[in-house]
C-alpha cells in the first residue's frame, strides 16, 4: 500500500509538472500533441493545449491528495491518457519533433509508454478494485 501511495503521488507530481508546462514553458512543445485532423488553427491549438493543461493540473492535484475519491481520480486519469493518445500518434505520424523526440524510433517508443501510464493510474489508485466492488453490488 505504501508503494502504491508513493507512485500515485509521483504520478500526480508528473501531471502537475506537465500541466504547468502546458500553460507556460512547454506550451510550444505541446502543440506537437494536438492532432492535425482536429485543427491546424493556431488559436484553437492553443486553446486545446491550455485546457488539457488545466485538466492535468486538476488531476495531478487530485492524485496527490488521494482521499476517498482516489479510485475515481485514477479512472479519470486513465481515461484522460486514453483520450490524449491520438496526440502522440499525431506526433509520430506527422514526424513532429518535440520533447526531444526527434526520430521516428523515439516517437514510436513514446507510444509504448501510454498503456503503462494508464496502468499506473489504475494500479496506484486501486481503481480496479472500485470496478470489482461496483460489479459485485450490481
Amino acid at each position: 500500500m505504501i508503494l502504491k501511495n508513493i507512485l500515485r503521488v509521483i504520478l500526480g507530481l508528473f501531471m502537475l509538472y506537465a500541466g504547468v508546462g502546458h500553460l507556460t514553458f512547454l506550451r510550444e512543445e505541446f502543440y506537437a500533441q494536438v492532432p492535425r485532423w482536429l485543427t491546424i488553427d493556431q488559436g484553437f491549438m492553443d486553446l486545446v493545449v491550455i485546457l488539457s493543461g488545466v485538466v492535468e493540473i486538476s488531476l495531478g492535484a487530485m492524485m496527490i491528495l488521494g482521499g476517498k475519491w482516489k479510485a475515481q481520480t485514477g479512472w479519470a486519469l486513465a481515461i484522460f491518457f486514453f483520450l490524449i493518445f491520438p496526440g502522440n500518434i499525431n506526433q509520430y505520424v506527422n514526424e513532429i519533433d518535440a520533447f526531444g523526440l526527434d526520430t521516428d524510433q523515439k516517437r514510436f517508443i513514446r507510444l509504448l509508454f501510454q498503456p503503462l501510464l494508464i496502468l499506473w493510474a489504475l494500479w496506484s489508485t486501486q481503481a480496479m478494485q472500485l470496478l470489482k466492488k461496483n460489479k459485485k453490488q450490481a
